[in-house]
Formats: structure tokens, sequence, C-alpha cells
């Protein structure tokens, strides 16, 4: 069973609304290559935070964590459960752990300058910078995840003050549980590889294809996600279509890796279950067990 319908199947059973915490399902006109839910899914139960904007616009995670807990509030307000799914750390944490947020705006003069750093030195170089300045904030980025060592950097150049330490932990008025899926490696990598071939079965070509056309460049935040990348330098005729579907695959395998470092399997604040065990009747007793003591407290 993947995140999007858990989700809404718990959605339908206890009266929820889902609130997107995936970073790439923000974007419009990129569906499959985000795993996004269908329009079929979303009209089953209400979900938020989902084709908000376009692929060239700017957005961050202080934006996201306003725009979720003003729907949170809401959501809360009608007597209904917020469902917070996806596996975009920051986001997930920024709204449980309540982050105060560095108001750091972009400066493009620093980011270009560590761009051409980049191209000159790659991106390995800025991740040792930012680890000797840093480690905290490193051990939380991919060393090939530019983009957000370069945000790194940027706060410790404005501020003079580690990126880990700017941003400072709150806590929210209101008990979280937080649910988590998992898998042998061996297992997830094969559900990587048969989700790859699908997206490309289903059109993912075509839907890159079409970005590119609209002027939708590689370089944008948005289509340096992986797949879009790699599609896109096939479209380029850099790459074979071979050696794009096999490079998508080899990168997810790393992110889900990566995505170890925002949630450890021994963090006592996670429920973990493996989607290949027969979960449902366990995170069905589980959320309901968590709102019967929420209510008894009460």
């Amino acid at each position: 069973m993947g995140k999007s319908d858990l989700g809404i199947r718990i959605a339908q059973e206890f009266g929820g609304e889902i609130i997107n915490a995936d970073s790439r399902q923000i974007y419009k006109l990129m569906d499959i290559g985000t795993a996004k839910p269908t329009l079929e899914q979303r009209n089953t139960v209400p979900h938020h935070l989902i084709d908000i904007i376009f692929p060239d616009e700017p957005y961050s995670i202080a934006l996201y964590q306003k725009a979720a807990g003003v729907i949170i509030s809401d959501i809360q307000s009608g007597s209904r459960l917020p469902i917070l799914l996806g596996g975009s750390g920051q986001y997930i944490w920024s709204l449980i752990e309540d982050w105060s947020i560095p108001g750091v705006q972009p400066d493009s003069v620093f980011r270009q300058q560590m761009l051409l750093q980049a191209g000159e030195s790659g991106s390995a170089e800025l991740y040792e910078q930012l680890k000797n300045i840093d480690p905290e904030a490193a051990a939380k980025i991919l060393p090939n995840n530019i983009r957000r060592i370069i945000r790194a950097l940027e706060i410790f150049h404005a501020t003079g003050q580690k990126p880990s330490q700017v941003r400072q932990k709150g806590k929210l008025p209101f008990p979280v549980l937080i649910i988590g899926l998992t898998a042998a490696r061996d297992k997830l990598y094969e559900l990587i590889n048969s989700r790859t071939d699908r997206m490309i079965e289903s059109g993912f070509v075509e839907e890159v294809k079409g970005l590119l056309q609209k002027g939708y460049t590689l370089d944008l935040p948005s289509m340096s996600s992986i797949g879009y990348r790699q599609i896109g330098m096939y479209l380029q005729n850099e790459i074979t279509l071979e050696e794009a579907i096999q490079q998508i695959k080899f990168g997810t395998h790393r992110f889900a890796r990566g995505q170890y470092a925002w949630f450890h399997l021994n963090d006592s604040r996670i429920k973990w279950f493996d989607v290949f065990d027969d979960i449902k009747d366990k995170i069905h007793y589980t959320i309901e067990t968590f709102l019967r003591e929420i209510s008894s407290a009460e």
C-alpha cells in the first residue's frame, strides 16, 4: 500500500483531509514524475497544497509552513482530522517541530557565484564547505542536492550563523501521531524500479517534453528533481532513454537512502509499518487508539 492510497483510506475512515507534504507535488503540470494523486483520488477526499504554483515560480519552506499551518487550523476548526502526507523531510518537520525559519531573502548574486563554483569544481566542493561550516546541516542534505547546499551556505553567508542553529524548534499546541512506511532495502529498490517503469509507460517522456516546449528549463529548481532532469537530458540528446531510466532508478535509490537522515527508524516518535505486511488493520487500530487517548485527555 502506497502513501496516497493509505492517506485516502485514513481520511475516509476518520473524517480527515489531506495536506500535501511532497515538495514536488506543489507544481502544476508535473504529475507523472511526482507520482501525484490522480484527479479521481483527489476527488475522493479533500486534498490541499497540490498544484499551487507553476514550475518557474519560487517557493520556500517558510511559505509552505505558513500555508499548511493555516489549513491545519481550518480543518481542526471543522472538527476534522488533518493528515500530513508526503516524504519531504523539511516540509514535515518544519510543521511537526514548529520551526522558526530564518527570514533570509534569496541573494541572486551569491547564488550565481556558488553555481559558477559548482560548475567549475563540482557540487562536492560546496558540500565540503558546508560540512566544515555545519556538519549537522550537511548530514541532512544529499551531496548532489546543489540547491539545498547553496541555500544553507546562503543562510550562513547572510547571518554568520550555522543553518542548523538559526532554525530553532518550537512545540505544537496539539498532539501528533507520525506513521512511517518502510521496507527491506532490496524490496524497496524493486518498488522504485517498478514505479519508474510505470512512469515511463504512463507518458513521463511526453510530460517532460511538454514542459520543455512551454519554456521550462532544466536549471529550474522544479526541473532539477530526479526524473525530470534525466528525461530532459535524453530529450536534448545528451543520453539515451535507457541511460536516463537507469539514472532515475539509481538516483531514487540514493534519495531513499537519504530519507533515513530525516526519518530515523529508531525515532520513538514514528510508528513504523512494513509495506509488505498486512498493515491496514494495524494502522487503523493505532490511529483509533491515538484519537481515543486524545479524547479522554480533554
